[in-house]
């Protein structure tokens, strides 16, 4: 994957405060989102590189090692919060660029069975698996097998003992939670394709018996990044929308951008800044079920820009004839 510069995608400084950072996102987000520059084909691409800059930046821990490694940072993390999770990594993102699977473990007993795992993950030492007493074999990040396995397996008793699972966790935008997307992950020298249906939300989890190698399960965790646009309640969605005056006052027909594609909104005349209006079925899929979630669309009105001459005189003729009472009143 070709480098990117995230503080460069962002147009901030490196010493840019977090609140700079969200700020420049928001901005560089409007512009570029693929809704707003139809016929850009250039717009996608520079939208997912955003939301990645974004996604790194916002992360103390990311960016402290982005800060630290540079190209490499996605490459390496220490062996308390996982391996490679960058191209060639055993968690490699499939689908859309900005996609990241971090993965950890659970496990319920003895952890002795990883041994191979831990090797293929971190580079093994000449001699294989830890060894107890003397210099035991270093992963990277300074930890021995020895120490890592001991973090987190325990040490289960005789026959007490039983088989733990691994977990990935898969960052995925709201568009690839929309539509379904695939991440790829390669365990003991195999690559396996784990499908994450359409609806996955944070917290969805998909389990897939067996898969983790020895018995033990795969389970894949979701985590959805928030988007620029679309807050998610569930499965409904909500967003807003500016119309103008005359679309407010005389009512009309007003495209919508949707995760599905543009629908039209029927504003009727006299509609009020911030009203919410009901799109049925235009918001998420229902994870492992069938249907949809609702799209809730509110809309703010945009005023024009200040009046002079003739408009500002019609402007005045129109107020003086409507008979519109005081807002303020009780």
């Amino acid at each position: 994957m070709e480098f990117q510069d995230y503080y460069k995608t962002l147009g901030v400084q490196r010493s840019a405060t977090p609140a700079e950072i969200k700020k420049a996102y928001r901005k560089l987000a409007r512009v570029n989102h693929p809704d707003a520059r139809p016929g850009d084909a250039g717009a996608e691409s520079r939208f997912k590189a955003i939301n990645e800059a974004q996604a790194v930046l916002t992360d103390p821990d990311k960016r402290k090692r982005y800060d630290t490694l540079g190209k490499d940072w996605d490459k390496y993390a220490s062996a308390g919060s996982g391996a490679p999770s960058g191209a060639g990594g055993p968690f490699a993102g499939g689908g859309a660029r900005g996609g990241h699977v971090r993965y950890e473990f659970r496990s319920d007993g003895d952890a002795s069975g990883f041994s191979d795992f831990f090797r293929m993950m971190f580079g093994a030492g000449a001699e294989g698996p830890a060894r107890r007493g003397g210099g035991p074999a270093s992963a990277s990040g300074g930890q021995s097998y020895e120490d890592i396995l001991g973090s987190i397996g325990g040490s289960g008793g005789a026959g007490s003992a039983t088989r733990g699972s691994m977990e990935a966790t898969a960052e995925l935008t709201l568009e690839e939670a929309f539509h379904g997307t695939t991440r790829l992950v390669e365990i003991g020298g195999k690559r396996l394709e784990v499908t994450i249906p359409r609806g996955a939300d944070s917290g969805s989890r998909i389990k897939l018996s067996g898969k983790a190698g020895a018995g033990r399960d795969l389970v894949v965790a979701i985590r959805v990044r928030p988007h620029p646009i679309f807050t998610r309640r569930g499965p409904d969605l909500e967003r807003e929308v500016p119309i103008t005056l005359r679309e407010a006052l005389l009512g009309g027909d007003v495209p919508v951008a949707t995760l599905k594609g543009r629908v039209l909104l029927t504003v009727p005349p006299a509609t009020q800044s911030g009203r919410t209006f009901r799109l049925t079925g235009q918001g998420m899929p229902r994870f492992n079920a069938t249907g949809s979630g609702d799209l809730y669309v509110r809309v703010k009105v945009v005023l024009p820009p200040a009046l002079d001459g003739d408009a500002r005189t019609a402007a005045t003729r129109f107020l003086d004839l409507v008979d519109q009472p005081d807002p303020r009143a009780g």
